[in-house]
């Protein structure tokens, strides 16, 4: 079967067919440009947009939780579609992504529209977390597969921590930062406006600079007194080469320079590795929490003795911000460093980090069982939520 697999993120959907080789990435979310101020750009028709600067986002996600429904349903619209994957409701059993510890409210309303308005007839509901552990399981076929692993989920709202002993998570080990992609941009859109230039209304486009230019430190204390030396004794400080949206349609990081001066320029120096610092030392910007490195160490702690040698050996590292360059080095010096000495560690930032719950979904929906782990809209039609809240209580 055809099964669909729909990564639903906060920032970013990811969505394909199982027998597709990778998933579309899309924003989820409608999009308003300045320069075209009649039309609204849903999911990849952003790409049709002259001008991406001052874009104005309408989110389905608040607080890392979907709440608003209309716009939800409209980036559905576009994506079932024939412009993104054309989807045959009654052929294609769909797996879909939610976040954890979601309310039952939105689990009721989601379980509402795909089976009474979309009309799917099969559906399977998970968290991302548990398709990550499941691709990560899955890769042991020559080994045994490991009693427990770590996943940590770097999104858009939050960082959670998930550990999982025996394919299951537990929930109550289960750790949650609230810095995610959204915080690290907004505090670089602060920092660069009080700086430099005023790009408070530029996330798209700051977006792209933190990608581009951020990095994990490995000794910060270090890195902040390079960041004080003047060129070329600074060997952190980059030019960032805005777009103009006619020649250049996204921005680029290069060497200090002293020609070119046709196009706009940021100068990014101690941000480039104080941004994603924020993971590590939310207190920064005054978030009282712990680390990601604490809070592994923490969720860890909540699980049954035996097995924290089985989980400290097994971490893995997905979604966007596991992408900063050194953040596995980073992540493995500091929970080696709080970890017994006597147990090993091992971080790994998984493969196609973005897309790792997506695979895991493709990988789960080729299994022998899955049919059967799904919820019909039949079993729907005659026992209503019940069914679900029994099959899927994430």
């Amino acid at each position: 079967m055809n099964t669909l697999i729909l990564d639903n993120g906060a920032y970013t959907a990811k969505i394909g067919f199982s027998k597709s080789s990778q998933p579309k990435i899309i924003p989820n979310c409608i999009m308003k440009a300045k320069s075209e101020r009649r039309r609204f750009f849903t999911g990849n028709q952003i790409n049709e947009c002259r001008d991406v600067s001052g874009l104005y986002y309408i989110l389905c996600f608040q607080r890392g939780y979907l709440v608003n429904w209309d716009v939800q349903k409209r980036v559905w619209d576009y994506m079932f579609g024939q412009e993104c994957c054309a989807v045959n409701f009654s052929e294609n059993p769909l797996i879909i992504t939610e976040p954890l510890f979601n309310f039952h409210s939105i689990q009721e309303a989601m379980s509402e529209i795909f089976f009474e308005e979309y009309e799917f007839e099969r559906m399977f509901r998970t968290t991302a977390a548990d398709l990550c552990a499941l691709n990560y399981l899955s890769g042991f076929k020559k080994h045994p597969k490991p009693l427990a692993c770590v996943i940590i989920d770097m999104g858009y709202s939050f960082t959670h921590v998930v550990p999982f002993i025996k394919g299951r998570k537990q929930k109550s080990a289960i750790r949650r930062i609230d810095i995610g992609g959204k915080v690290m941009t907004n505090h670089l859109k602060e920092i660069v406006s009080y700086r430099q230039l005023n790009v408070m209304d530029e996330s798209y486009v700051i977006n792209q600079v933190k990608e581009d230019s951020c990095f994990v430190s490995q000794d910060f204390m270090e890195d902040m007194k390079i960041g004080r030396k003047r060129h070329p004794d600074n060997t952190i400080i980059r030019e960032y080469v805005l777009p103009d949206f006619t020649t250049i349609r996204r921005g680029y990081l290069r060497e200090i320079s002293r020609e070119d001066t046709d196009h706009q320029i940021l100068q990014v120096n101690n941000e480039r590795f104080s941004v994603p610092e924020l993971l590590f030392h939310p207190s920064d910007i005054g978030i009282q929490q712990m680390g990601v490195a604490e809070a592994v160490m923490d969720a860890v702690a909540a699980c049954p003795p035996e097995t924290i040698e089985h989980l400290l050996r097994n971490i893995i590292v997905c979604g966007g911000s596991a992408l900063f360059q050194g953040m596995e080095k980073r992540l493995q010096s500091e929970i080696r460093s709080l970890a017994p000495e006597e147990y090993k560690v091992s971080v790994k930032i998984a493969e196609k980090a973005t897309t790792y719950a997506w695979q895991g979904g493709k990988k789960f929906s080729e299994e022998e069982n899955f049919l059967k782990a799904c919820v019909s809209r039949e079993e729907y039609e005659e026992e209503g939520n019940r069914i679900i809240i029994d099959k899927f209580d994430t």
